[in-house]
Order: structure tokens, then C-alpha cells, then sequence
């Protein structure tokens, strides 16, 4: 029979949230979430668990770190704008994001996986009588993702894992960010706005012209790569304003970046010879 042993070790961390002052530049006149930016400066608390698992002669103890294969996918086609109701740091130790929300929660259950301005985040509890539910935040998600700039009535960007069923729109996102952008400006054309956004070397390598691009869990098509600026641009029709966040920031702000995987993938097979090992057709 085997039994568990468990020991928690906790060390402390300390993440600084930003000061946001957000009005809204392309406010959408149908939305009345009302939003509250606030200054706040949370202190956040990472624990690492050591798991000992013993039986009768032996301990099992991991050999390397384990790595969870893909559990849910996403497409980028936003379902709603939730309102930030309540964030801060738990008495045990983690950090909770509490979002009010209405189309997500009406099949919502314990564990689902939820985008989040395309973080992917777990539901680990929902009232259905307020339309709020919560997902638990690691230190880490907070330092990659823009997350960090939240505050209590910050609108954030939703949607739900893909099914099977469902109509496949926009591209595969997968909700793992790959690091943040910048906002560098806002252009209006007519009734759609220009959006260009400052990033790294490293993520702009993977971006290119007409292809695709999640920004804040939004699918999006890439207009023109400026290598020198280490910008790219993307434009937003009005209909689109009025269903994200995107328009709803300032420039400098940050946004969450994540490239579509097909360019991650062939750059893997290329920086590691991959291709020189296929085997040849006869």
C-alpha cells in the first residue's frame, strides 16, 4: 500500500505592480463597465511543494522536472470583456484574480481553463449568483505576462477552451504568452484604428506580414514588421474596438504577445538540424 508524505516549503518573493491611469483613448460607447484604475503595490508570495512519494523499501523522487503536455486551446475570437473585481495576495501564500463575467460562466466548472488576456488560467471557484468567478496567479504569470498591470475594474479580455464542436475561428493560441509587447501608438483611420506595438528581437523573429498574431488573447492579422523599430503594426475595424481591451489602453502600456507556434516550431527544427535528419524518400 502506498502512502504520501508532503512538505511545504515556503519562500518569500516580491512582485511590484505598476501604477496604472488608463481613461481610455477609443472608449466604446456601447460598454458601462465602470472602470476604477487604482496605484497599488502588492507583495506576493511564492511556495514551492515537495511531494516524497515512499513504499515499503524505497522514495520515488522525480528525475527531472515534468512538463504537462497541451490540456486546452484557444482561438482568439474574444467571447467577452470581464471587469476586474478583486485581486490581491492569499493567506496562504498564492495570489487570486477575481473577474465579473456573464457569457464565460454559463457552462463554467471547477478546473476549466479560461484566457485571460491570453493566459491561460484555471478556475478554481465561481458564484453564479454574482456572475464572478477566480483564477489562482503564480508569481511567474505576473512577471511574463502583462497581468501585472491590473486593477480593480480593469477590463480584461475572455474566452473559453475550444471544444471539439465548436466553429474554428481566428487561429490555434494556445494561452501560453511568450513575453509582452509595448503600445507605441494609436491611429485613427476613419473608424478603425492603427495599432502599433514595440517588442523584442526575440519575439518579433517569430512575427511576420499577413500572418498571424495573438495580442491580449485577440487573434490578429500582422500588417508590416519594422525590423529597425522592432515594432509591428495591426489595424482594428470598428466592430472589433467595441469587443477587446486593446483599444481601450494607452501607449506605453503593455500588452500579452503570443506568436503562433508553426514559426516556433520551424525555427526549433532549424537552429537544431532537424531538417538534415529526415529520411529521405526512395
Amino acid at each position: 500500500m502506498m502512502t504520501a508524505a508532503s512538505s511545504v516549503f515556503f519562500c518569500k518573493s516580491l512582485v511590484k505592480a505598476h501604477c496604472i491611469q488608463n481613461p481610455g483613448l477609443f472608449v466604446p460607447l456601447n460598454h458601462n463597465l465602470k472602470q476604477n484604475y487604482s496605484v497599488s503595490h502588492l507583495a506576493f508570495k511564492s511556495h514551492s511543494l515537495h511531494i516524497l512519494s515512499r513504499s515499503k523499501s524505497r522514495i520515488i523522487k522525480p528525475s527531472a522536472p515534468f512538463r504537462s503536455p497541451i490540456k486546452c486551446l484557444f482561438t482568439g475570437i474574444v467571447e467577452e470583456m470581464g471587469e476586474v473585481v478583486e485581486l490581491g495576495s492569499t493567506s496562504d501564500g498564492g495570489f487570486n484574480l477575481k473577474i465579473h463575467a456573464k457569457t464565460i460562466l454559463s457552462d463554467v466548472k471547477l478546473g476549466d481553463s479560461i484566457a485571460v488576456n491570453g493566459t491561460c488560467l484555471t478556475v478554481t471557484h465561481f458564484d453564479l449568483a454574482t456572475s464572478n468567478f477566480t483564477v489562482g496567479l503564480a508569481p511567474e504569470t505576473l512577471r511574463k505576462t502583462s497581468l501585472i498591470e491590473l486593477s480593480q475594474g480593469s477590463l480584461v479580455n475572455l474566452e473559453r477552451a475550444l471544444l471539439p464542436s465548436t466553429r474554428m475561428g481566428g487561429h490555434f493560441v494556445q494561452g501560453h504568452v511568450d513575453g509582452t509587447g509595448e503600445i507605441a501608438s494609436l491611429v485613427l483611420e476613419k473608424d478603425s484604428v492603427w495599432v502599433k506595438v514595440r517588442t523584442s528581437q526575440e519575439l518579433l523573429k517569430f512575427i511576420v506580414p499577413k500572418g498571424f498574431i495573438a495580442v491580449d488573447g485577440t487573434s490578429l492579422t500582422v500588417v508590416n514588421v519594422y525590423d529597425e523599430e522592432l515594432c509591428f503594426d495591426f489595424m482594428l475595424v470598428a466592430y472589433t474596438q467595441q469587443k477587446v481591451v486593446i483599444p481601450l489602453k494607452k501607449v506605453g502600456q503593455k500588452v500579452n504577445l503570443e506568436v503562433d507556434i508553426l514559426g516556433k516550431y520551424v525555427e526549433r527544427l532549424l537552429s537544431s538540424g532537424g531538417f538534415t535528419h529526415l529520411p529521405s524518400s526512395s
